[in-house]
């Protein structure tokens, strides 16, 4: 198995690149064996987690050992069509997927305040 190697001496990368990848607009029957081809052709993977819930199918993490792997992957693999579909890869961002999460928490806490003490946003 050959691996394409992005280091050159002592290359400094972005902040936002890690070893975790988002990768989205995935085929909802992919496997793990697949996802494994595809992406280990760029390094050695530590975990691939695909998706199996309603709001999760069709997105996967990726977890390579080395970041420079990943930096690879993600140059490569962006916009690579498998099965008609055009993949987004992206670095994981804690802080963004966080956020995503403590906003729709949020809106659940305001909508259960609002029927606990009557309280309605269509009367102003």
């Amino acid at each position: 198995m050959a691996t394409i190697s992005l280091r050159k001496g002592n290359t400094r990368l972005p902040p936002e690149v890690n070893r975790v990848l988002y990768v989205r607009n995935l085929p909802f029957n992919i496997s793990s064996e697949e996802m494994y081809d595809i992406f280990g052709k760029y390094g050695a993977i530590r975990q691939i987690r695909i998706g199996t819930n309603k709001d999760t199918r069709g997105t996967a993490f990726v977890v390579y050992e080395d970041i420079y792997d990943a930096k690879t992957a993600v140059d490569h693999l962006s916009g690579f069509n498998v099965a008609n579909r055009y993949l987004i890869v992206l670095y994981y961002q804690q802080a963004k997927m966080s956020k995503k999460f403590d906003q729709k928490k949020k809106e659940e806490e305001i909508a259960k305040m609002q029927e606990k003490y009557g309280v309605s946003t269509k009367d102003k």
